[in-house]
């Protein structure tokens, strides 16, 4: 579906002589056209409000009031916008509303320019436009439709009972039920499912246990990973789940690319503290999906576990976490690595897991840790003591680096 979007984009670039951008009712940006570079410097002359949309693929709420001020929510045809460069917004706008029975769906955006287009050309336009409508339509509709028929097989007990969902989710699908897909999770996710998520097939919001968060940052949870501040258990919380129509079954760039439009810009640079995703391995087969979800789960984990990862990880390059995640929704709570988990002892943890990362190479660990060889050894040492455990032993070693591993998977709340 990403694909005649951008067809549609493009041809309306065709039509006006400018690069046009589509973003749907929530200003997120869905699909832009090329722009030219300026006939004077030979640089892109683009406005702040443009290029924050483009970078992060979405509008501030303040952006959206102010366009929303000049009454294009209500507009059926083309509406101008003059420059206000107090607001960020160096060159007019024209905005073309994309409609479907009168309901907006979502914009096309076009930088005003000498010579302006004229009224046969905007027409022509809005033809378009009045398409990209009835395809943002068919999409949240779809997804809305279907979310009862998603959840049900993401939930749903084995046996009969997921058989019977999956039954329901085949004929909800219709033709669209045969082909590759994959299985999102985006979480933590607040609120309601989005109205529309370009190529899915269907969206909901689904409960779920996040991995704790660690405010020390030292890569400890303590003994405690599974429960609440009070010490009692932590109350799950949600995540959305999406199933993506994929192309074929090598073709995943779609699939990150309209994932990573679901995620807050703050996700970017955010570790393991904001918001992360996982993308499962592609799959044919309906039936297959609940076991989707769990990799997608476990990639969106490992993506708050370990920021080089994410924000949007697939499952199949999460290494050890492909393990991890399927073990236990608690943290794994091992009396040998108790004492070196807990708040006393950040720096030793994470010479420890470094350690453990090199396979056991002194120089290569102390190198990343920049340190000097005989500390990392004094480090090693005290390391041993804490746990019992013997570092030269290969069985100790494997039990020490999953707990290290395992504990980064429940830092967030």
């Amino acid at each position: 579906m990403k694909g005649d979007y951008q067809d549609l984009v493009d041809e309306i670039s065709a039509l006006l002589g400018a690069p046009a951008t589509l973003e749907n009712r929530d200003f997120r940006l869905i699909a832009f056209g090329a722009h030219d570079s300026d006939s004077d410097g030979g640089e892109l002359v683009l406005d702040p409000v443009r290029t924050r949309s483009i970078l992060t693929r979405q509008s501030t709420a303040a952006v959206r009031s102010w366009f929303e001020g000049f009454g294009i929510a209500r507009a059926s045809g083309p509406v101008r916008i003059p420059a206000a460069p107090d607001a960020g917004v160096l060159r007019g706008r024209i905005c073309l509303p994309v409609r479907y029975r009168g309901i907006v769906q979502g914009y096309v955006w076009l930088l005003d320019q000498e010579p302006s287009p004229g009224a046969g050309a905007l027409a022509q336009a809005m033809e378009v436009a009045q398409r990209i409508g009835i395809l943002l339509a068919e999409e949240a509709r779809a997804g809305a439709d279907l979310s009862r028929e998603f959840l049900a097989v993401l939930t749903a007990g084995r046996g009969w009972q997921q058989d019977m969902a999956v039954s329901a989710l085949r004929v909800a699908l219709g033709p669209g039920a045969e082909g590759p897909h994959a299985v999102v999770c985006v979480g933590p996710w607040p609120g309601e499912a989005p109205a529309s998520v370009p190529g899915a097939a269907a969206v909901c919001v689904v409960p779920w246990r996040g991995a704790r968060a660690d405010p020390g940052g030292s890569g400890s949870s303590g003994s405690s990973g599974g429960s609440g501040a009070d010490g009692g258990p932590r109350p799950p919380g949600q995540a959305l789940a999406v199933l993506l129509r994929l192309r074929s079954s090598d073709a995943l760039a779609p699939a990150l690319t309209a994932v990573s439009r679901l995620l807050p810009p703050a996700s970017a640079g955010s570790g393991g503290s904001g918001t992360t995703a996982g993308v499962s391995d592609p799959v044919r087969a309906l039936a297959e999906l609940p076991g989707a979800w769990q990799q997608a789960v476990a990639a969106a984990r490992a993506a708050g576990a370990r920021p080089r990862l994410g924000p949007v990880a697939q499952w199949s390059a999460i290494g050890p976490y492909r393990m991890l995640a399927s073990l236990a929704e608690e943290a794994l709570d091992d009396p040998a690595a108790r004492a070196l988990l807990g708040p006393a002892h950040p720096e030793l943890a994470r010479t420890a897991e470094v350690f453990l990362d090199c396979a056991g190479q002194a120089g290569r660990a102390a190198a990343a840790l920049g340190i000097h060889r005989q500390t990392l050894y004094y480090r090693l040492a005290r390391v041993e003591q804490l746990t019992g455990l013997d570092l030269d032993e290969g069985e100790d070693r494997l039990l020490l680096h999953m707990s290290l591993k395992a504990s980064r998977l429940h830092r967030r709340t």
